[in-house]
């Protein structure tokens, strides 16, 4: 747990509580006026107040800037004390004293796990949680989790998230996949050289920072292959929209086998190639913010994932 600076501790009294609850919602924004919005107050007034509280502690908890305000390192301790005591606070406001696992969860995924993974599961997660009310988030940005309501998020990358504490999922393979109909009308299997004659379908935000057709690069990296990419493309900002193209005949996709398992098993997907390969470092990670006590039901619900994770079968 945190402790609080013996100074801290000893100026303590009512109106710095009060003050300490507006330094934290202008350090959850990093903005005095987005602040002003949420206690409808003015900005000055948010300023006047986080002033005297510096005064008053003799700590500097802001850096004044031209056009914004930015944490000193004793605001970001602090900061990081009232956002453990106001979570603990409201886990215990959220619910009866005596209430089993139960409350609100808020969880932030990329669309094409979503949509593939995580929603054909969550049956079963209401029937082993019935209490718990999840809020379900989908979208292509990594979040701020102190400006947004977020529980956990499920990501897909290298494992790297400043500050944040991140648990390996499971680990992704890749391989292009198409309809039947667009194999055999193409000349595909077996045959790597005849991608130069297809149009490829691009996820454009495959992972943070990538470029367009960098699932394809990495794939025939692996590969050993010289060839190089075909002109002809669609770019889409979903792994699963790739998929669905490729489904209808529209090109040759890099599959996820978590997100393309059921389409290859169906029939409506095959692998022209040499079936699945590594990733290379891309995995699935849960990211949360570094506590040092999870809300009983978030810890449950990462152990849930990992529960599904380690029982999804290969392709």
């Amino acid at each position: 747990m945190y402790n609080l600076p013996p100074r801290l501790a000893a100026k303590l009294n009512g109106s710095q509580f009060s003050n300490l609850f507006t330094f934290q919602v202008a350090a959850r924004h990093l903005s005095f006026s987005k602040a002003a919005d949420e206690l409808c107050l003015t900005a000055s007034a948010v300023s006047h107040r986080i002033a005297r509280l510096e005064a008053e502690l003799s700590i500097q908890l802001f850096q004044r800037l031209t056009r914004r305000v930015q944490l000193t390192e004793a605001g970001e301790r602090i900061f990081a004390i009232l956002q453990q005591t106001l979570g603990d606070l409201s886990e215990v406001l959220a619910q009866p004293l005596d209430a089993d696992l139960a409350g609100p969860l808020t969880l932030y995924a990329h669309p094409s796990i979503a949509h593939a993974w995580l929603v054909p599961r969550l049956a079963e997660f209401g029937q082993r949680f019935p209490g718990v009310k999840l809020d379900l988030r989908v979208g292509n940005d990594r979040i701020d989790f102190r400006s947004r309501q977020i529980d956990l998020a499920l990501y897909y990358g290298t494992g790297e998230f400043h500050g944040l504490s991140a648990h390996r999922l499971m680990q992704e393979r890749v391989a292009p996949v198409c309809s039947p109909q667009y194999a055999e009308r193409h000349g595909l299997y077996g045959a790597v050289a005849q991608l130069e004659h297809c149009t490829l379908l691009h996820d454009s935000l495959a992972w943070e920072h990538a470029a367009f057709d960098s699932e394809w690069a990495l794939w025939l990296r692996q590969q050993g292959e010289g060839l190089a990419l075909p002109k002809r493309g669609l770019t889409f900002d979903r792994s699963d929209l790739c998929v669905t193209a490729a489904i209808h005949h529209a090109g040759v996709a890099i599959g996820r086998e978590h997100l393309v398992s059921e389409a290859l098993g169906q029939g409506r997907l095959v692998l022209p190639f040499n079936g699945f390969a590594r990733s290379g470092e891309y995995a699935y990670y849960i990211v949360h913010p570094a506590l040092d006590v999870l809300p009983r039901r978030v810890s449950a619900c990462i152990e849930w994932l990992r529960e599904c994770a380690a029982h999804t079968p290969h392709a």
